[in-house]
C-alpha cells in the first residue's frame, strides 16, 4: 500500500474533529472513584521460569468492578532498591503470555510490569489469564462494540480503569519507585497508554507506538481494515446508530486522554499504516499537551510500524526520564 493518507507535513498541522463530552472529567473522576472503593488486593507470586538474570512475579490485583485483573512483574536479578518502572500494555488481541516474552526492560535495569488485558489473549502470542466476566447489548465479534450502547457498559471503561490500577498495582511493590513511572505500548497497547498517561497524573513519561483507539470519527470511516472495522460491520447491521456509536466512542478517545496529557511523550507513527492511520496517530500527538513530546516516523512501514528500530529510540528517550 503506497501513502493513502494526507501528506506528513499535513499530519505535522492537522487537528482531530472529535469532540470530548461535556461531562468527560466526571465521567472518568466516577470511574475511577468507583474502582478504588475495591481494595486493590495486588498479590505477587514469585515464578520460577529459569531465568538466572531476572526475578518474575506472577501478579494478581483488582481492577474494574473488582475483578481480577494477571499481570506479570519482572525485576533484575539484583534488585536491592526501589527501581524506575515500566509499565506497559498489550496490543489488541493478545494477553500478557510468558515471562521470558518480556526481558528488554529488565534488562535495562528496570522494573517492568506489564498487564493482561480482560477478555484478551486468544489471537496470537502466548495467551492471556484475565476474564471479563460482564456482559453487554449485542456486539459484532470481537471486541470494538462490546457495550457500545452507553459510555457505561463500553469494554475500553473496563480496560483503561483496569489499566490505571495496574500502575498502582505495579508502584505498590516495594523493588519499585513511583516517582519515576513510564507507560509504555503498541497499536491498543498504545491506546492505553495514550489513556493513562491522560489519567494519571503523575508519570515520567509515555510511549504509545502506532496507537490504536484515536481519532474515532476519522478512523472509522477511513480504513476498512480490523479492528475498526469492526464498528462499521456492525452499524451495517444497526442502521442509523453512528452518531450514537461516536458519542459513545468519544469517552475513550485518545485525543482526549491526550489533551490532558501530564508527561514527556514519545509517539510513533508509520506512514503506510492501515490499521491506524497516521492522521489518526497525528490527532492524539498534536493533542497531546506536554511540550515535551516528540514523534517518531517511519515513511514506509505498515502496522509494523518502526519495530526493533522503534524500541532503541525508546531505550535512548527513556534515559533522560528514569
Amino acid at each position: 500500500m503506497a501513502l493513502f493518507d494526507l501528506p506528513l507535513d499535513e499530519l505535522r498541522e492537522y487537528r482531530s474533529t472529535s469532540t470530548a463530552p461535556e461531562d468527560f472529567d466526571a465521567f472518568w473522576s466516577k470511574t475511577l472513584e468507583e474502582a478504588r472503593a475495591y481494595d486493590l488486593d495486588a498479590r505477587f507470586e514469585p515464578v520460577d521460569t529459569g531465568l538466572s538474570t531476572v526475578r518474575v512475579f506472577d501478579v494478581t490485583f483488582a481492577g474494574f468492578g473488582g475483578h481480577p485483573v494477571k499481570g506479570w512483574l519482572t525485576l533484575p536479578a539484583d534488585a536491592e532498591a526501589p527501581l524506575p518502572l515500566v509499565v506497559e500494555f498489550i496490543g489488541y488481541g493478545g494477553g500478557r503470555g510468558l515471562p521470558h516474552e518480556h526481558l528488554l526492560w529488565a534488562s535495562t535495569g528496570r522494573a517492568h510490569f506489564v498487564m493482561d488485558t480482560r477478555g484478551q489473549g486468544s489471537a496470537w502470542g502466548a495467551g492471556g489469564g484475565t476474564a471479563d466476566p460482564v456482559g453487554g447489548a449485542p456486539a459484532y465479534p470481537g471486541f470494538m462494540t462490546r457495550g457500545i450502547d452507553a459510555p457505561e457498559n463500553y469494554y475500553y471503561r473496563r480496560v483503561f480503569t483496569d489499566a490505571v490500577r495496574a500502575v498502582e498495582a505495579a508502584r505498590s511493590h516495594p523493588l519499585t519507585d513511583a516517582s519515576r513511572t513510564v507507560a509504555v505500548g503498541a497499536s491498543q497497547g498504545g491506546g492505553i497508554t495514550i489513556a493513562v498517561g491522560g489519567l494519571v497524573p503523575d508519570l515520567a513519561g509515555i510511549a504509545p507506538d502506532v496507537p490504536f483507539l484515536c481519532d474515532f470519527p476519522r478512523a472509522t470511516t477511513l480504513t476498512d481494515r480490523q479492528p475498526y472495522r469492526e464498528i462499521g460491520s456492525y452499524l451495517k447491521t444497526h442502521r442509523g446508530r453512528f452518531e450514537d456509536a461516536l458519542r459513545t466512542l468519544s469517552y475513550f478517545d485518545g485525543v482526549h486522554f491526550a489533551a490532558r496529557g501530564n508527561a514527556p511523550a514519545l509517539f510513533s507513527a508509520a506512514l503506510e499504516d492501515q490499521t491506524c492511520p497516521p492522521s489518526t496517530v497525528f490527532g492524539a500527538f498534536n493533542a497531546w499537551t506536554h511540550d515535551d513530546k516528540a514523534i517518531e516516523v517511519y515513511d514506509f512501514n505498515d502496522h509494523e510500524g518502526g519495530g526493533a528500530f522503534q524500541e532503541a529510540a525508546k531505550l535512548r528517550w527513556m534515559r533522560s526520564y528514569i
